[in-house]
């Protein structure tokens, strides 16, 4: 098979990963919806905080890992062999929760699901990078990225299936098996990188290793624009773990949905999120480099707006169709993270790059689930608070419109910062 074919099984391989992961991911913000499994680990429904700490568990692990471990796995490992230790991990982990009693104990084993699964995005990262040139890499980043939306879409009706049908240790056992069981064998298959990279020397020691290490970072903290994408995608994934880890509970207890309902309902903004990437992934083969910022800004200014009007509007429904549209406006807005991170770092620095961007976006957003948890249940039990839970939701679901300022700003500061050069481009031809 042609090379050029055969680097799209890997995306595709990489697509499937991605949607797996976030299956487990969101595992636990159905499950807090369900009384049995709130009383195994011992935490009240009323104790968001607690509820959204087991989100910000899975955060920190996940972006410490991102940034610590990426280096070691591009240095030590390769992307396929990296793949294939993780999915081990995060499957073993993920079956076997349901054996861990109480609260800390569960805690424990979401930070562990969370760094075994931190260098995935960058390891698909570096394969894309090093398969695809910067002018057509929009496609298959967005593909890679539509499995985040696959992965909420699937996972919600799936995980309130298997709860209403079975139990809830049912759903850590399926998910821990398909890791496995799916999720190998195509890596194993597929993911192949180019004979350059394959044949890069491995080192000889400790030493060596630590001093290669220590290369990859030193050249991925050069990477232009680190920090500002940084903060870009941190208030970007920021919204996605807030708005995906609370909406199962603010359409069951607030817009007062069945679990079923509940189900299919959460799902549809992931679909709009699958269909938006894959149009923002096509639109930055589209246009020119130094325009991609203005994805950033009009995609985050949608996101703000359809949050706003789904907080405000009164009928159950209306308030579904504007959270669809939000996610919509977010999908537009991903593919273009990892694409600019490519486009900035040099090809042997992306996967450390995309960990520092990746790993820290992470961490940051991974306290956003927590931080709705405090501000819903502060304004639910606040003085003078009628709307009782209904205020505390519209008031957490509210941060997510700060979060979209940011990228906002952040877009608008990086594509002032590559408008001179775009200029000087324009005046050399």
């Amino acid at each position: 098979m042609h090379p050029r074919a055969f680097r799209w099984y890997g995306v595709i391989t990489l697509f499937v990963i991605v949607a797996i992961s976030y299956i487990d991911r969101i595992n636990i913000a159905v499950l807090i919806t369900d009384a049995s499994f709130l009383q195994h680990i011992g935490i009240a429904p009323s104790d968001r905080v607690s509820q959204g700490l087991l989100a910000t568990a899975f955060m920190v692990g996940y972006g410490v890992s991102a940034f610590v471990l990426t280096p070691f796995c591009a240095a030590l490992f390769g992307v396929r062999k990296s793949l294939v230790i993780g999915l081990i991990v995060w499957g073993v982990v993920t079956f076997i929760t349901p054996w861990f009693n109480g609260y800390g104990m569960l805690l424990a084993s979401r930070i562990l699901l969370g760094v075994s699964e931190g260098p995935l995005f960058s390891l698909a990262s570096s394969y894309i990078k090093a398969h695809f040139e910067n002018h057509e890499n929009g496609k298959p980043n967005s593909f890679v990225n539509m499995g985040t939306g696959l992965g909420l879409a699937l996972g919600y009706p799936l995980i309130g299936f298997l709860l209403a049908s079975f139990d809830w240790q049912t759903s850590f056992h399926v998910l821990g098996v398909l890791n496995i069981a799916l999720g190998i064998p195509l890596v194993v298959a597929f993911v192949k990188m180019p004979k350059s990279y394959a044949g890069m020397a491995k080192p000889e020691s400790f030493g060596d290793a630590m001093h290669k290490v220590g290369y990859i970072v030193k050249g991925a903290l050069h990477t232009r624009y680190l920090v500002l994408v940084t903060v870009l995608t941190s208030a970007a994934l920021a919204y996605l773990w807030g708005a995906s880890n609370w909406l199962p509970a603010y359409l069951k207890e607030v817009r007062g949905f069945s679990l079923r309902e509940m189900g299919w309902l959460a799902s549809l903004p992931q679909y709009a999120t699958v269909l938006a990437v894959l149009l923002g992934g096509v639109l930055i083969d589209r246009i020119e480099r130094q325009r991609v910022p203005f994805i950033f800004m009009a995609a985050s200014a949608g996101v703000a707006l359809s949050v706003l009007l789904a907080i405000n509007v009164h009928d159950p429904y209306a308030a579904a169709y504007c959270l669809i549209a939000a996610n919509f406006c977010w999908g537009l807005q991903s593919p273009a993270i990892p694409s600019t991170v490519q486009y900035c770092a040099r090809p042997e620095h992306v996967a450390s790059a995309f960990g520092v961007v990746n790993g820290t976006g992470s961490l940051v957003a991974g306290f956003m689930p927590a931080l709705m948890g405090g501000v819903i249940s502060a304004v639910s039990a606040g003085p003078g608070a009628s709307g009782g839970a209904a205020h505390g939701f519209f008031a957490g679901f509210a941060l997510l419109i700060g979060t979209q300022a940011v990228v906002f700003v952040c877009g608008f500061v990086l594509w002032w910062r590559e408008r001179p050069s775009g200029m000087r481009g324009a005046i050399a031809a």
